[in-house]
């Protein structure tokens, strides 16, 4: 390949797009803005950017996902690279897409004001610009895939939880119901969970004791090929 050949190659533009999921407490959710810019201003569509000359895909990333949730040291994945010619009807962008896991909660109320953003649920997602939805699908099936195996299901929790509310995200992942006497058993014989004397009292008059996960705990383990679900 000599110097012409670069010179002379059809200039490419080349995006990431983020994906960011969040946990309500009982639905797994999307978060999407309203597109600020022609083509399809005004759509509902994934925070995303092109990438700088000066920087890489997760740098880019990084920045995106900065600049939407006001966050650092996010859980973030690279996905995949969506490449289809007719993607993008201004021109030939290939897009790098990431999702990120965020705790709801965390999230500026401001910052969602200034992008003009909302979370959805992912049985109800709007109709999204170019492949959006096509992004989300596929980061909805990394995520399973991801959490029956590691730990990042427990970035979209608070730092102390019950075992109900950890139950509730696996129900909601999975989109599928789970018996709580063989949840409670099979993540408590893990070992990487540690009680705490604090119970959470609102959603029973009973309550249910909080929990931390113990991620020093999980390293003795992970190389066992440890399962969560």
């Amino acid at each position: 390949m000599d110097i012409d050949s670069y010179t002379n190659h059809q200039k490419i533009i080349v995006a990431v797009d983020c994906i960011i999921f969040g946990f309500d407490g009982n639905q797994l959710k999307a978060l999407l803005i309203k597109r600020g810019f022609e083509p399809q201003k005004g759509k509902w569509s994934l925070m995303g950017g092109f990438i700088n000359n000066n920087e890489d895909a997760d740098c880019a990333a990084v920045r995106v996902l900065n600049k939407l949730t006001g966050m650092d040291n996010l859980y973030m994945e690279q996905l995949h690279a969506f490449s289809r010619v007719d993607r993008d009807s201004a021109g030939r962008v290939i897009s790098i897409a990431y999702f990120a896991l965020i705790n709801i909660a965390d999230y500026s109320e401001q910052l969602q004001v200034e992008h003009e953003a909302k979370w959805f649920e992912l049985s109800q997602l709007p109709e999204l610009i170019f492949d959006h939805t096509a992004m989300v699908l596929k980061a909805q099936d990394l995520l399973r895939e991801k959490v029956a195996r590691h730990p990042i299901g427990f970035e979209l929790l608070p730092d102390k939880f019950t075992l109900p509310q950890l139950q509730s995200l696996y129900e909601a992942i999975y989109e599928t119901s789970l018996d709580s006497r063989n949840f409670s058993k099979r993540i408590l014989s893990l070992g990487v969970l540690n009680k705490l004397d604090e119970k959470e009292k609102k959603s029973s008059r009973r309550g249910a004791f909080y929990y931390v996960f113990d991620s020093i705990k999980y390293k003795n383990l992970e190389a066992s090929g440890v399962r969560f679900v």
